[in-house]
């Protein structure tokens, strides 16, 4: 069982309150059964606290990680911040190792005052390749339909960013308050226990590359975490609270790295 590497890098009583817990106990007991492997990260890295002035108001903000691996994934991990109603968030990523023919698995649940901006999908390393979209197809596609129309569109993403999402990313936006907590427990919640369940039968499923299609994957992999690196839009937020040096080293040597 994970559990207990859990409790050693994600404390969740400094995150006593945090909306996003029931996602990534659920994804940790997913997991559990791919006899995982803790990875090692930094402290620094592992639990970071930090306090800030909003509107003359002294907040404090946790930012915390958990990160393991398993035969087929080089890393699983999940980046938590509670800054209470300034920010709240989960960034879940699985990265495959790059001899299988497996996508990344992508988690973004980000709540801000101005409402919560969530987002699922199985990220391919090779987004015009044949077999990747008949993968997707055939996995994907039916769960996006099934779960995106009950919710808002989350609207336009930048045109760099297209081919680093696939065709069955569910992508919403929607409000604090009542509506928005009934969105997340009836359709949110249900889509992200779809969807990573859904994954991990690729994952069991996956056999081994020949080494031409594993260097294919390996340089497509290296640019979906270098576009991930450069454009992380949590730069702005991270450094804010922890400073520039810190939050380039996070997110480079633990949220994408390679």
């Amino acid at each position: 069982m994970i559990r207990n590497s859990r409790v050693s890098s994600l404390d969740p009583i400094s995150l006593s309150g945090w909306r996003w817990t029931p996602f990534l106990d659920k994804a940790i007991q997913l997991l559990n059964a791919q006899n995982p492997e803790p990875c090692l990260i930094a402290p620094q890295f592992l639990h970071n606290e930090s306090n800030f002035v909003l509107r003359g108001e002294s907040r404090s903000v946790v930012t915390q990680t958990w990160a393991c691996k398993t035969s087929k994934l080089r890393n699983v991990r999940s980046a938590c911040l509670e800054a209470g109603p300034s920010a709240s968030v989960l960034n879940f990523v699985a990265s495959p190792f790059h001899t299988y023919e497996i996508p990344f698995f992508g988690a973004d649940f980000v709540t801000l005052p101005s409402g919560h901006l969530l987002a699922l999908d199985f990220q391919p390393a090779l987004p015009n390749d044949e077999l990747h979209i008949r993968l997707i197809a055939e996995y994907l596609t039916p769960l996006h339909n099934k779960w995106q129309s009950l919710l808002p569109d989350g609207g336009p993403i930048p045109e760099k960013a297209k081919s680093f999402f696939s065709p069955g990313f569910l992508w919403t936006r929607i409000p604090l308050g009542e509506e928005g907590d009934r969105l997340i427990s009836e359709v949110i919640w249900p889509a992200f226990c779809n969807y990573f369940q859904t994954y991990l039968e690729i994952v069991e499923q996956a056999s081994l590359v020949d080494d031409v299609r594993a260097l294919m994957l390996l340089d497509g992999q290296k640019q979906y975490k270098s576009y991930r690196a450069i454009n992380d839009p949590a730069r702005a937020m991270l450094t804010r609270f922890y400073g520039a040096e810190w939050t380039e080293t996070y997110i480079h040597d633990v949220l994408f790295d390679f």
